[in-house]
């Protein structure tokens, strides 16, 4: 897969977009439309308990969880917070149970890309 492959997808024009765009992705089961938000250095919590490195990585690992044809049901965001060229962005998710955050950078072309995602985080004790 190359950077060109990745160009062709609607890039977030905002953090928030990458949200929208990950579950429209992920319920058509295009891996490959999941990997083209996060960065070539991005670092993914997950599978629980490990780490998936790098935007290839994270397509492969995409690819086998939409196997299973999973359905994403899109969950109102925390307010994001902006630093310069970072985002944090969060979402609560429905059962309660912890919360999702990403980072995200903003790139040359102003579009955003995720760099670290953690899509589950359960609170001590949950």
């Amino acid at each position: 897969m190359t950077e060109d492959k990745y160009a062709e997808y609607t890039k977030a024009q905002c953090p928030e977009d990458l949200t929208r765009l990950f579950v429209e992705r992920s319920n058509e089961g295009d891996a490959d439309g999941v990997a083209a938000l996060y960065a070539e250095d991005a670092v993914m919590a997950f599978p629980p308990g490990s780490q998936t490195v790098g935007r290839e990585a994270i397509r492969a690992l995409w690819a086998k969880v939409l196997e299973a044809r999973p359905h994403f049901t899109p969950e109102p965001p925390l307010p994001t917070l902006v630093s310069g060229d970072l985002a944090l962005t969060s979402t609560p998710p429905s059962d309660g149970a912890g919360a999702r955050a990403q980072v995200a950078r903003r790139q040359p072309d102003g579009t955003w890309l995720r760099v670290l995602d953690q899509p589950e985080f359960q609170r001590p004790g949950g």
